[in-house]
């Protein structure tokens, strides 16, 4: 997945984010609507997380040193780590207490059409970013349906974008309804319950975010297709015998490391090896998106004989 796909969305989003969150916090002064206040925080956040996912792009594009040698292309997935926290306490947690607070102290709506009115500018505003990240989503995740693109993709940074639009949207429809049944009834309950929704949309969205970090950070390898590629074009080199053993892994979105002991036929000499190595990692950089480090260590196949199961359980049993 290119960068510049992810940096696009976050732009658009955070540029949406900063702009609906004043306008909502001005809206919840004047009319003192939970929903709008829960709302307004969660545009904060928003723009907040956005900020931290451009940060953790420009650390990751740091040079790898003595202490990193990998370079720090993990950084994206420790940023988007933290963005799936602010969201779940900034956003999710202020807003189910501030929901609670007001149904134990139920406060009526003063100016209802100023929240109504920012509400539904917010939800044109927030459609045009959701579409922008959709939009970059369309150009790298191929034939991938929505959930596995999100539950697959090795940059952070669409996937994000695209699940707090998503959240953002769904949290204003709620809040709209909640001013809108609070108005019409004139009943606060409806804007605290609204709130309440909003806070539980956040977590669940923060839960699914930090899920799917947690798996980048501990380490993921190359996908089932990249996997096969890199077996074929190891196996189908003329001057290797066989992959003994193979492994893969991201170090940072754009950076697959591949790891292979391979067979080479008996009595093959140095020269022999050695441009056999080069072309297998000219071939799986030329066949596989993002390989970049690449090791390939010489060995022999030996065939291990069979071990004979074991007879020590065995009871043998004299016939009177």
């Amino acid at each position: 997945m290119s960068a510049s796909h992810g940096t696009k969305a976050v732009v658009a989003a955070f540029l949406a984010n900063t702009g609906i969150a004043i306008t909502k916090f001005i809206a919840w002064f004047f009319s003192g609507s939970a929903s709008m206040l829960a709302e307004a925080i969660h545009s904060v956040a928003d723009a907040g997380n956005q900020l931290l996912l451009l940060l953790g792009g420009r650390l990751a594009k740091r040079k790898a040193d003595t202490e990193h040698p990998f370079g720090y292309g993990r950084e994206r997935y420790v940023w988007a780590f933290i963005v799936a926290l602010v969201l779940f306490s900034v956003g999710g947690l202020f807003s189910i207490s501030e929901g609670i607070s007001k149904i134990q102290e139920p406060h009526e709506i003063d100016v209802v059409w100023l929240p109504l009115v920012v509400l539904g500018v917010a939800i044109v505003l927030e459609s045009f970013s959701f579409r922008t990240a959709i939009k970059e989503a369309n150009q790298v995740r191929g034939k991938a349906g929505w959930w596995q693109f999100i539950r697959k993709a090795k940059s952070p940074e669409l996937p994000v974008i695209l699940l707090e639009d998503l959240a953002a949207l769904i949290g204003l429809v709620f809040a709209f309804v909640a001013v809108g049944l609070s108005a019409l009834t004139h009943n606060p309950l409806f804007d605290a319950i609204g709130t309440l929704f909003i806070g539980v949309l956040l977590i669940a969205v923060a839960a699914v975010l930090a899920v799917e970090m947690k798996s980048l950070l501990i380490g993921e390898g190359a996908t089932k297709e990249d996997h096969a590629v890199v077996q074929r074009v190891l196996n189908e080199h003329p001057g290797v015998e066989s992959v003994i053993h193979m492994k893969t892994l991201y170090l940072g979105p754009d950076e697959l490391m591949i790891a292979a002991k391979v067979a080479f036929p008996p009595h093959s000499d140095i020269e022999h090896i050695a441009t056999t190595i080069n072309d297998l990692e000219a071939s799986l950089r030329d066949k596989v998106a993002h390989a970049r480090v690449i090791y390939i260590e010489p060995d022999l196949y030996i065939e291990q004989p069979e071990i004979a199961p074991s007879t020590d359980h065995i009871v043998i049993q004299s016939g009177n």
